[in-house]
């Protein structure tokens, strides 16, 4: 029982230390946000500013010639296309191989798998060729159509959670003349709701903190994106940390809305992912 209760001490106290780790700099960031410039480089430093600058939001929203806004819609454009489509489709996919019996189902899978393997750096240029062959360059295309593919990492995730639901249930919808798609749509999906809001969250991270993407295929300062927007808004501004770090805290807050809003369900999709292999 003494073990017990100094493991569970050892445990919380770990705990407490690697989440003061992880949040210690995103508190740094927002108080610093908050700073002037010269408070920023003062030695020795200060944890809480001793002077309160909140313009330092508004100084940064409109610097430059870059609005903070026009890259937000950009950036959605690009985001809410990817993460609706993108995880339909890997969701039939999903089911597709939790499913349904067909020749070199496994095998296939395996590709799928491998194809996470593949470094980025290896597809890049001849992607950048196809996309500028097919007049997609400068456009939000390159980063919008490939996505609404799906993608290996949400296709393994979708069918390890498919393969832990019952299969009872699907016999007796097949019973009462369900279809596969019917099957897909209105038993599957909403027990999936776990899985899918996890999916959610990993697909608006990625395609929305992407600086690679953009900074490959669009050459339009109009047509930026948050991350791109961001980084040029640094060259521009390299010695204001006080203007960079608001503009971190404009574009961290997205993700933040989406993950309280999916808190919900995403531990326990990331849980159940890995019941059943």
């Amino acid at each position: 029982m003494r073990k017990s209760k100094k493991s569970i001490i050892i445990s919380y106290v770990i705990l407490i230390v690697m989440s003061v780790v992880d949040i210690a700099p995103f508190v740094w960031m927002v108080l610093s946000s908050f700073k002037s410039q010269q408070e920023l480089f003062a030695y020795p430093p200060t944890f809480w500013p001793e002077e309160w600058h909140p313009e330092n939001y508004v100084n940064a929203w409109n610097s430059g010639s870059i609005s903070f806004g026009g890259m937000f819609l950009n950036t959605m454009k690009i985001v809410i296309p990817v993460v609706i489509i993108g995880v339909l489709v890997s969701s039939l996919a999903a089911y597709a191989f939790a499913r349904i019996n067909f020749k070199g189902r496994d095998k296939l899978f395996g590709l799928f798998l491998a194809s996470m393997m593949v470094p980025f750096a290896v597809t890049l240029i001849p992607s950048f060729i196809m996309f500028r062959t097919l007049g997609w360059y400068d456009t939000f295309l390159p980063l919008i159509v490939p996505g609404c593919f799906g993608s290996a990492f949400a296709i393994f995730l979708l069918r390890q959670f498919f393969m832990t639901i019952p299969g009872e249930l699907e016999e007796a919808a097949r019973i009462d003349g369900c279809g596969r798609l019917r099957i897909w749509f209105q038993i599957f999906m909403p027990l999936s709701k776990p899985i899918l809001a996890t999916l959610t969250v990993f697909t608006f991270q990625g395609n929305y903190n992407d600086l690679m993407g953009p900074l490959i295929y669009l050459s339009d300062s109009s047509k930026f994106t948050v991350q791109l927007g961001l980084a040029t808004f640094r060259g521009m501004f390299s010695t204001r940390y006080d203007l960079l770090m608001a503009g971190s805290v404009f574009c961290l807050l997205p993700i933040l809305v989406i993950y309280i809003f999916a808190q919900k369900y995403f531990v326990s999709g990331i849980v159940m992912t890995g019941l059943k292999g």
